[in-house]
Formats: C-alpha cells, structure tokens, sequence
C-alpha cells in the first residue's frame, strides 16, 4: 500500500533549527518569509501532496500515457491535478516576482519538491522541467524572449522541457546533429531528433517551449561549437497565445521501466522556428544552469521516492503478522506479532529513516547556500555559498538517488513476497526511482565531474567551503562529553575524506584514469561525511531541546536515536570507501580489455 504523510516535523527542524549558523547568514531579500509564513506554506503544499497527488500516483503508473494521432495524453486525473497545481500557484513558488514568481526560498521550494516527488514523482516532472527553464532563460535569454516567454511559463500556463539527448549521442554532447540555420529576421529553422525528453509533449498546457541544443552551419567541432535555442510547440500570435504549429512532432512516447505517468518522448523538428539563448557556440554554459537547477531537483527525487517507500514499509510492517519476537510476545491477542519486532526489519527500516533524514538535512543546508548565492549582498558570503553548491550538486544529485533507490528496494525486501506483486504499490517506487540514478548525468558521470572538475578548481578552493565548517564543528565538540562518540567517528571518516583528497589529487595529475578509478567512492564517502556533519548538529541540538524541556520530547529522542544508528551502521560505509580510493586503478584495470 502506498502511505505518505509529508515529515513536515523534520521538515521544520532542518529549516529553523539546523543550519540557521551555517554561516550563509540571514539574507535580507527573504525576510519577509517568517517561520510561521513557511510552515503555512509547507502545510499547504503538504495538503496537495496527500490529497491531490498521492491518489494519482498508481493510476499514473497503470494506465500511463497514450500516443494517438500525433497528441500524447496524460493518465486519468493528472490535467485537473495540474489546473489545481498551477491555480493554486504551486508552478511560481520560487520564480522571480519580476516575472509573476512569488520568490519564496529555495529551501521552501525544496522541501515541497520532496513532498510533490514522494507522492507522485512522475507528475513532478512537468512543472519541474519548467522551473529549470525559466532559470536558464533568466540568465541568458533576450529580453524580448523573457517578456514573451517567462510570464507564461512561470505562472505554469506554458510548459518547458530541456532537448539535449540524440539517438547516436547522450553524454557526449560533442556529437550531436540537429542543425540550426540563420534566417534573415535574426530567427533560425532547427532540423533533428531528439530522444528521452521528459514532457516532451502532453496535454497539461496550452504550449511547450523547448530548449534545444544544436550547431550553427559554421560551428566548430565538438561541445566548443554547441549553440543553445528556444523552439515552442506554437508560434505565439502577437497577442501572446499560441498560434500556428512550429513543426515539432512526435515520433514516438518511450516505454518505460517506470515513471509512466510522465511522457518521455521523442521529437522530430522539422525545419521548427527557434531563438537563439545566450552567445552563438556557447551553448552548453546557458544549458549547465538548467541542468545544474535540475540536478540537484534529481536529488531531492531520490529523497522523496526513499521518503515514500520508508513510509509505505513502515505501515506494512506494523500491520503484517508473522512469527513471535526473540524477547517474547508483544502482540498476546493475535496469532503473531507484527514484523515490526524483528530485529532485521527494524535494521532495514532504519537504515531507510536515516538515509532520507540525512539526505533532507544535506538538501536544507545546500538551498541555504542556493539562496545566499542569489540573495548574499556580502561577496565573501555569496562566493562561499556558490563554492558550496557547485562541489555539492553532483553529490546531491548522485548520493539521493542512490540512496532513493536503495531505500525503494528495501521498501519490498520489508514487505517480502507481496513486496514483489504490484498491487502492493512498493515495486512502483523501485522502478520509478531507478531512471534518477541516469538521467541528467548518471551518478558515474557526476562522480567523474566531482574529482575531475570541482577538487581542482581555483587550487581547491570550492573543497573549504565544506570542509572548514566540518573541521571547525568538530574541534568545537570533540571534547563534549555526551556526542564524544559521534564527534569521533565523524572526525575519523572526516580525515579519511581528507587523505582521500590528497591521494586523488596527487594520483590524478600523474594519471587521470587514477582519479576516475576512485570517483564513485569518493562522491559517496563526501556525502556520507556530510551527512555524519549533520546527524551530529542534529542530535547535539537534540540533546539541548530535551534539556529545556520541550513539549515534542519524542521528536528529539528519535532524532537521537537515528543519528546514533547512522553512527553505528552506516557511517562505518567510509571506511569502505576509502580503501576502495587506495586500490584505485590497479583492481579497476588489472583484467584486459579483450578479457571482458
């Protein structure tokens, strides 16, 4: 059965209690957004999630989307779902005001991401690709562009996608095809294929805007010579609506292994009418803030898929009777107890509480810094804060969904055999979660851009912004007498991220393959020292609230108890990783090419 209730307790904690001295300041621009105006807000968006979205999310997965006669249609329930999302101004949340956005933070937008994605992920998706779109259109698009275009698509009327991947080309955006020809009146006709492009086509709004890469007839080879356009479903009228076809079509809807309720297409442009975003050739710059927003958007997918599935199995186990508990009879009454008892289930329900509270308090403390990098007025705070986000979103992207998934899966281990059969509703979530692990650079791709990309950049710089509030918290602690084990064992995988560190870059510059060798291991041992970075701060704060005698004095206990049991059991994991760094290229490599 599939159960969610948004976590808006934690929620709350992560916002007003965890990170509020992590150095990103209050920032005067949100001042407005008071804790008791976000938490009307979350409670809100909460209501949608559970009433709105959550029913749709299996109907989605049964009936998926149709393709007839060129129109694509979304499942029963999903258009007035989407009329209510957007009437209701959930499209807008974090949109600049210029354009019709409401300018809330990006860490209320964040954990109501969470909320939409846990209840039906593949509804996110068509108000989450917008949201990505207008951010790159506000950086480079033209005015005119902005004007025609953004009011639409903030207030969610008109839809936006992102066309990057090509039959013969996904990663290696160097060799892709669509073709883009000037025209006299300054636009250009683009001409090519494009596949697994999420909301390609639907039937939610009135016009897709699509942004789409391809070469200028005198481009240069490779991504140097990658060129970025605005191409909508309808030409637009001059009195703003959608006009005549652009010449956009549809070739085929994918079928999926998951996330039917969103339509995946592939689109043919046909000589389609486009726009040029940003500088000829320098495409790929104005794309990355799409793809960088979405990344991180990505991550907070696998939170919120982890977030459903752990509840889903939590109610399952609570409810399932099967054998006694090894202490003896909890459940006198019935025939059994519940599995709740069984010191397995609890392991795997627990390993599954603290993946999704490390992953949320890691997503609170990375939208601040989002939020600093847009609103700091201090330059020291704002370069800080666009270090912090640039070396975290791969981790963000790629340790979320790994974990997502991995909770997903013990989501049905927990269930066992009715688990594996789809009317439970448990199996969904393994499927749905397993594309965020792909797409927007799969999770080895991220790896390869943390160790390749962010360690060397500015001789390391973008590493202080971490590392120094880690080692900082640390030295402040280590002598505190009730976290002294916590503190420990952070400060041990801390220093074995350090040494890893180190080895890479020396490794690295003598031979790349070496660094390419750790990077998956690295990436995990970073987010794993910053989620033990958060439990601590958490269960310090904790342990100060239940000394004040707080009313919720269970809520602080349990957060207690997670961070002990992520100390314990999963923490450990680093140790792990750090040995698979140190073995590096030689086991990776040692069998031949032709041996495989």
């Amino acid at each position: 059965m599939q159960v969610y209730e948004a976590p808006l307790r934690d929620m709350k904690f992560v916002l007003h209690e965890l990170h509020t001295d992590d150095g990103f300041g209050n920032l005067e621009a949100l001042e407005e957004f008071t804790p008791d105006l976000v938490d009307a807000v979350l409670e809100e968006a909460a209501k949608v999630a559970q009433e709105v979205l959550l029913p749709l999310n299996r109907v989605g997965d049964i009936e998926g989307c149709t393709l007839e006669n060129g129109v694509v249609r979304t499942p029963k329930g999903f258009r007035e779902a989407y009329d209510l999302f957007r009437e209701g101004g959930w499209c807008a949340l974090a949109s600049d005001p210029e354009w019709g956005g409401q300018g809330l933070p990006e860490q209320v937008n964040k954990m109501t991401e969470e909320m939409i994605c846990s209840a039906n992920l593949a509804f996110s998706l068509y108000p989450g690709l917008t949201h990505g779109g207008t951010t790159a259109m506000e950086g480079y698009a033209s005015d005119e562009l902005k004007q025609a275009y953004l009011p639409k698509m903030v207030s969610g009327e008109w839809s936006g996608t992102m066309c990057l991947t090509e039959p013969h080309c996904g990663t290696d955006l160097g060799m892709l095809r669509t073709k883009a020809v000037p025209q006299d009146d300054g636009s250009y006709k683009l001409s090519g294929a494009k596949i697994f492009i999420s909301a390609g086509e639907h039937d939610l709004t009135e016009n897709i805007v699509h942004l789409v890469l391809a070469r200028l007839p005198d481009a240069p080879e490779g991504v140097k010579g990658i060129s970025l356009f605005l191409v909508p479903k309808y030409l637009p009228k001059d009195d703003g609506t959608p006009g005549p076809a652009n010449g956009v079509s549809v070739a085929a809807i994918e079928h999926k292994m998951g996330l039917k309720g969103s339509a995946t297409c592939q689109l043919n442009f046909d000589e389609s009418t486009g726009w040029l975003v940003g500088k000829p050739n320098k495409g790929m710059e104005a794309m990355f803030t799409m793809m960088n927003i979405e990344r991180v958007s990505v991550g907070i997918q696998g939170l919120g898929v982890g977030e459903a599935a752990y509840q889903s199995a939590v109610w399952y186990a609570k409810e399932r009777l099967q054998g006694r508990s090894l202490s003896g009879v909890k459940n006198p009454d019935g025939p059994a107890d519940p599995i709740i008892v069984h010191p397995d289930v609890r392991r795997m329900l627990m390993t599954m509480r603290a993946y999704n509270e490390g992953c949320r308090a890691i997503s609170g403390w990375v939208s601040r810094a989002l939020d600093a990098q847009k609103h700091a007025t201090d330059p020291e705070v704002k370069q800080r804060a666009e270090d912090f986000v640039a070396l975290m979103t791969p981790v963000v992207k790629a340790l979320f969904t790994d974990l997502g998934f991995e909770s997903a899966n013990l989501a049905v281990q927990c269930y066992g055999g009715h688990g594996y059969i789809a009317e439970s509703g448990v199996e969904q979530y393994v499927r749905d979660a397993r594309i965020a692990m792909i797409y927007e650079g799969t999770n080895g791709i991220q790896a390869l851009d943390l160790v390749g990309r962010k360690l060397p950049a500015h001789t390391g710089r973008y590493l202080r912004a971490f590392f120094h509030p880690v080692a900082q918290f640390i030295e402040a602690h280590k002598e505190d007498e009730a976290a002294g084990p916590m503190i420990e064992a952070l400060e041990k995988a801390f220093g074995a991220l350090q040494l890893s560190t180190a080895t890479i870059a020396q490794k690295g510059m003598a031979d790349p393959e070496e660094a390419a060798a750790a990077a998956t291991d690295y990436l995990r041992l970073t987010g794993l020292v910053a989620m033990g970075y958060c439990f601590a701060r958490a269960a310090l704060i904790a342990q100060a609230r239940l000394a004040e005698g707080v009313e919720d004095a269970a809520f602080y206990k349990a957060k207690i108890a997670t961070a002990r049991f992520f100390f314990d059991r999963i923490l450990p994991q680093a140790t792990a990783a750090f040995l698979a760094i140190k073995s590096g290229k030689a086991s990776i490599m040692s069998l031949e090419v032709e041996a495989f």
